[in-house]
């Protein structure tokens, strides 16, 4: 009679025979993740793949401990653990006690380590940051010798400013001893006195990129006297040297336009300010003309001279106007003598002779009003309008008064 046997003695034969073997007792094993998932338990479910196969894989929440990072998709680790089977779903699995990122995934890792190393010591401080020149006369360029960096920059440097003097010292940018020439460039630079350090290269991958992470280059940046701007080409990741520069640039062209000014621009606006300047001080020189103006005749006005001068003008104004006032007076008062001499002349015993009457005085010259001061054979004097006459009475005959 044959034995049959149940799928659960089945499942647990085959875990036995995995758990026996000792080349699956402690394994590592390199693959990429993927349908990572963080379980509300704490345990960690992924799977492992490669271009042809996949491997399912569990990592218990008392193993986590080890594990320095969070695990994504994409990532490319290197796990070491156990296989065997979960006898419930007749399934095998890795069961996974450490994990390492590997290749980019590791160096990734230690460049966090490193730059948050870096910005403990304060290499990352903005107030170590050094200003750049406004207008530099010597860049220094660290970078290949070859490539498209070197004639990006030059062709930039020469339609911005031909003027700015270049000078390249030709490092070596990716592989072995990468960063040490790179630091040894800076030192160089720095030593030399330009007013600029330009460092950086193409753009390429983290591993490309990796000797502006070293902390070699990092010291270096950090201890230079002279301004230093990155530009490693590499829009989205900064580098360790763009953090420690005091400019960052995403491409070594820009870089060099960050660093030069356009002198041609600069001549523009300096041609506009001197344009707006010499329409300012126009308008000062007017204003100011026309303010002197105005203290000339205020001064006029407030002068001694000035004073005198209107003063004599009212003076002469008044003595006009005695003059008329006296004239005016003079007439009027002629004119009222004249009225009162006309009244006088008809008062006046002159004016009565012109009418027939004569004036009669004695001898003593005193005037004889009555026939009573006449005596027969005495002489008198008759005074007419236009002469006299004596005369002797010869006799007298008294009347009567006639009431006047």
């Amino acid at each position: 009679m044959k034995h049959v046997f149940s799928v659960s003695q089945i499942n647990s034969y085959i875990r036995r025979i995995f758990d026996s073997d000792y080349a699956l007792r402690k394994i590592l094993i390199k693959g990429e993740i993927s349908n990572c998932k963080y379980h509300s338990s704490g345990h960690i479910y992924f799977t492992l793949k490669d271009e042809k196969s996949t491997l399912r894989c569990i990592m218990f929440s008392t193993d986590r401990r080890g594990l320095g990072f969070r695990l994504e998709n994409g990532q490319m680790v290197t796990v070491e653990g156990h296989i065997s089977v979960f006898e419930r779903d007749g399934s095998y699995q890795l069961y996974a006690k450490q994990i390492e990122l590997s290749g980019a995934g590791a160096l990734y890792l230690h460049y966090e380590e490193l730059k948050r190393e870096l910005d403990e010591k304060g290499y990352f401080d903005f107030e170590r940051k050094k200003p750049l020149p406004r207008f530099p006369e010597r860049i220094g360029i660290v970078t290949a010798l070859t490539g498209a960096a070197v004639e990006d920059i030059k062709s930039i440097a020469a339609r911005r400013n031909p003027f700015v003097q270049l000078y390249l010292y030709p490092a070596k940018v990716q592989g072995e001893g990468a960063a040490q020439s790179i630091a040894e460039g800076i030192r160089f630079f720095d030593h030399f006195q330009v007013d600029i350090i330009i460092i950086g290269r193409g753009g390429g991958s983290i591993e490309d990129l990796w000797a502006f992470n070293e902390p070699v280059v990092a010291d270096s940046i950090y201890e230079a006297e002279t301004p230093i701007i990155s530009g490693t080409g590499h829009e989205i990741d900064m580098t360790i040297a763009d953090y420690c520069a005091d400019v960052r640039a995403a491409t070594p062209s820009a870089a060099c336009e960050l660093a030069i000014p356009d002198i041609y621009a600069v001549i523009q606006q300096l041609d506009y300010y001197r344009e707006q300047l010499d329409g300012h001080m126009e308008w000062m020189v007017q204003n100011y003309r026309r303010k002197l103006s105005g203290y000339q005749r205020l001064m006029e006005a407030h002068h001694p001279g000035t004073k005198v001068m209107r003063q004599r003008m009212l003076c002469q104004n008044l003595e006009q106007r005695l003059h008329q006032a006296m004239n005016h007076r003079f007439i009027d008062t002629r004119h009222q003598m004249m009225l009162y001499a006309e009244k006088l002349n008809a008062l006046s015993p002159t004016a009565r002779l012109s009418g027939g009457y004569v004036f009669a005085q004695n001898e003593r010259e005193e005037p004889v009003a009555s026939v009573r001061q006449l005596a027969i054979q005495e002489p008198l004097s008759l005074i007419f309008r236009d002469g006299s006459a004596k005369v002797i009475p010869i006799s007298l005959d008294e009347t009567t008064e006639i009431d006047s």
